[in-house]
């Protein structure tokens, strides 16, 4: 009977507390017993299952979907968003929100955000920050370089600026384009003191966030002329290529697809964005699924911004996803 008893108490205990929302102070002073022994008690009670903790997800969140992008793919965080048509122009809108709410909730002070300019979806999540108050980041630094057609490049610089206005920080863009003409071209802009500045800064970044691009690259890139010619596309496609992050390839299986295309790209490499300390991949929509699926198998991406459609479409074993 004297474990009876000993339940007995640990069952009152937890009653008062989980059930009264007394605190354990006043549980202790009313039982005339230490705070140290309701504390344990409490403890007991879990491992006993007398109290068991449910959380009942909102409506509009995808709680088991999230739970099954962490498992299968090995990252750390997923935010599903709700959204009500599996198209482009609505996934960006409602992933730039829930981007914008998560960096806000989790920028730690004296962060250098690393961030791909020539991104739609990036440039959503920048538009639905709300301003912070001066130094919580240190530095915003521009991850591919943003010079290109200028109806264009006013808003790859401009995404880089505000986003270092709203958040308190130092602006650094990347003056330079994304892709340059040759090897030899390249090298002759990296002998630019502001570009080798900026560039410097890459392994300084303690969160770099990155849109994920299907073959076909997107509107904004395109506009740009920060391209590779159809030819070339083909060349990383036959190598096995599915997609790119900041226009470093991958396979399906997260492997590097290096071509000599790669030397022309002025921009944060995939090995560089592997060591840094967070990557949040902003990306959804059906023409992305594939891209998607082998940029969280590179191992890089820390959290993924998606939506519901694309989770499932993630989930599904063996789907044959649109490229």
């Amino acid at each position: 009977m004297s474990r009876l008893n000993e339940l007995r108490m640990i069952a009152r205990v937890a009653q008062m507390y989980h059930v009264e929302n007394q605190r354990q102070a006043d549980i202790a002073k009313h039982l005339r017993m230490s705070q140290a022994t309701v504390s344990r008690m409490l403890k007991r009670a879990q491992d006993e299952g007398m109290v068991r903790t449910t959380v009942v997800s909102p409506s509009g969140t995808y709680a088991e979907l999230e739970a099954g992008l962490r498992a299968r793919y090995g990252i750390a965080e997923a935010i599903v968003v709700e959204c009500s048509e599996d198209r482009e122009g609505a996934i960006m809108a409602r992933i730039g929100e829930a981007a914008a709410h998560f960096l806000e909730v989790t920028l730690q002070p004296g962060e250098v955000i690393g961030v791909s300019s020539w991104s739609e979806t990036i440039l959503k999540m920048v538009d639905n920050i709300h301003p912070m108050k001066a130094g919580k980041a240190k530095q915003v630094v521009q991850t591919l370089g943003g010079m290109g057609d200028p109806a264009v490049q006013i808003h790859a610089n401009q995404l880089t600026t505000r986003l270092a206005k709203l958040t308190g920080a130092e602006a650094h863009l990347l003056t330079a384009p994304g892709v340059a003409q040759s090897r030899e071209a390249k090298l002759v802009l990296l002998s630019d003191t502001y570009v080798r500045q900026t560039m410097e800064l890459f392994s300084k970044v303690t969160l770099a966030v990155v849109g994920i691009g299907a073959m076909e690259p997107s509107g904004m890139l395109s506009r740009s002329g920060n391209v590779f010619t159809s030819r070339e596309i083909a060349e990383v496609t036959n190598a096995g290529g599915v997609g790119d992050i900041g226009l470093r390839f991958f396979d399906a299986e997260g492997r590097p697809v290096t071509t000599p295309m790669d030397e022309r790209v002025i921009g944060m490499s995939l090995s560089e964005l592997g060591k840094t300390s967070r990557v949040m991949a902003l990306a959804g929509g059906p023409s992305k699924t594939f891209a998607i699926r082998g940029a969280l198998r590179t191992g890089v991406i820390d959290l993924l911004v998606t939506d519901k459609f694309t989770a499932e479409r993630l989930l599904t074993p063996d789907a044959n996803f649109s490229t």
